[in-house]
């Protein structure tokens, strides 16, 4: 799952933007493609407690993945 994220984090920059809008340009660049900053980052901005940071993750990058098939 982490592949997905860092493998395609330049195409998907818009798209986690769109689930989570009030990540920053900047927390986009910190990320990085980096699943763990991610959570940390939506920890900060949404107040999740980590296993739901988590679980949101996982369950965006199932979606995505389901949406956009790898050829």
């Amino acid at each position: 799952m982490n592949d997905v994220l860092a493998g395609n984090w330049k195409q998907m920059t818009g798209q986690v933007k769109e689930w989570w809008g009030d990540l920053t340009d900047d927390d986009l660049t910190k990320i990085d493609g980096k699943r763990d900053r991610l959570v940390g980052a939506l920890q900060e901005r949404y107040g999740y407690a980590k296993e739901r940071a988590e679980t949101e993750v996982t369950r965006r990058l199932d979606e995505y993945q389901r949406t956009h098939p790898r050829p």
